[in-house]
């Protein structure tokens, strides 16, 4: 049963992660936070289909377990992996993207780290920071970029972990799928 945990405490991390992000005001993307809960809302599900599968010994129920724990497997090491492989120019320029198509998201980050604009700050644009009141705002590019590649190499990392103990969870899951019961009856499989 413990092979089932680790699926679990990713599950309820990531629905206690954005929960928290939109309690405490420092997300308000509905739309992110609805696909984080609902990736931790699927993960759990997969986790309860497991469980129950091996405390019933239900074949069918592991096999589909395994199946889809190793698809997450495959996504969660290559997100991992290009997390830790990102270099600074790469790091800056997936920055500036995702600064350009989310609004929601450069308002929060505006907000949150009390800066305006990217790589410069404009007066005739608008701004969610405190600093744009007396119009002296720091672009939010240098301050984004100076945590990025910590925040990169910790999730990675973290992905990393998880990944190694869900492949652990896939081949514990396909060694053990074919034991017999033992609450059954012995001659039932002869």
């Amino acid at each position: 049963l413990c092979v089932f945990s680790p699926l679990q405490l990713v599950s309820l991390l990531l629905i206690g992660i954005a929960a928290w992000g939109i309690g405490f005001g420092l997300i308000s993307s509905f739309r992110v936070v609805g696909v984080v809960i609902a990736v931790g809302v699927f993960l759990f599900f997969i986790a309860l289909v497991g469980l129950i599968g091996a405390v019933k010994h239900h074949q069918v129920l592991l096999f589909f377990y395994m199946i889809i724990l190793l698809l997450v497997f495959i996504v969660q090491f290559s997100v991992s992996c290009a997390c830790l492989a990102l270099n600074k120019d790469q790091q800056s320029e997936l920055l500036e993207v995702g600064w350009n198509n989310t609004n929601s998201a450069r308002t929060d980050i505006e907000r949150n780290l009390n800066c305006c604009g990217f790589r410069a700050f404009h007066l005739n644009e608008t701004c969610a920071a405190d600093c744009f009141r007396t119009r002296h705002c720091k672009p939010c590019a240098p301050i984004i970029e100076e945590y990025s590649g910590m925040v990169l190499r910790f999730v990675g990392g973290i992905g990393l972990f998880f990944s190694f103990t869900e492949i652990l969870g896939v081949w514990l899951t396909y060694r053990y799928r074919n034991q017999k019961d033992p609450r059954a009856n012995p001659s039932a499989f002869l």
